[in-house]
């Protein structure tokens, strides 16, 4: 697939990359897709719910009433369940969540993901550049002249640059990773993946392709 290549303006440059097809153009896994996100979520999850339980709680183990004659249910103890400040019945405990995926399956929902993109032609390539200085304004102004304002939008580093990161993470859905960075999560929430032009040519060396 060929893209044209875009100034920050939005304006074609007239040169053009190939996407390789080894990474872009092959047919999507979308069981890889669904393991490799479910696991970057659940790595994501700190674990640490926690609730008391019936032997957690402070309180007296004297029984709280005669056990019968009342015209209620037996009660032996104001930590029971069934009272209000009693404790909770199988409730949550710290946990992690983290599990194991191959590396080739996690090669695998990536590529996925990008051959996705590039089948919704989603995929824009802008020629390289940078910011003199961390400005807000002109990142906006560029997310503008690429017609995605109010849309999400993931850019794409070949290495990474403050100036650009610190420009972009105060506008709302517009996300800045190097390609090292790169995962299937952020690019499948993304609607708009934006590739810098020396970026390309490393896709096919990061995947082995």
């Amino acid at each position: 697939m060929e893209l044209n290549v875009l100034t920050l303006e939005g304006k074609e440059t007239g040169r053009k990359v190939t996407l390789p097809e080894a990474v872009f153009g092959i047919e999507p896994s979308d069981h890889a897709i669904y393991l490799d996100v479910k696991q970057y979520l659940a790595n994501n999850r700190q674990g640490t719910h926690k609730s008391k339980e019936r032997a957690e709680i402070a309180g007296s183990t004297r029984k709280i009433k005669k056990q019968k004659g009342t015209g209620t249910a037996r009660a032996g103890s104001i930590k029971s369940p069934v009272f209000v400040g009693g404790g909770r019945v199988f409730g949550p405990r710290p946990r992690n969540y983290r599990f194991k995926l191959n590396k080739k399956l996690k090669q695998l929902a990536r590529k996925s993901a990008l051959a996705y993109k590039a089948q919704q032609h989603m995929i824009t390539v802008l020629e390289d550049f940078n910011f003199e200085a961390p400005k807000t304004k002109e990142y906006a102004a560029m997310i503008a002249n690429l017609k995605m304002n109010g849309q999400r939008s993931l850019l794409v580093l070949k290495e990474a640059n403050d100036n650009i990161y610190r420009s972009a993470r105060n506008i709302q859905r517009a996300d800045v990773v190097t390609l090292a960075e790169l995962n299937t999560y952020d690019i499948m929430k993304a609607k708009n993946l934006v590739l810098v032009e020396s970026s390309v040519e490393e896709f096919g060396k990061l995947f082995n392709a």
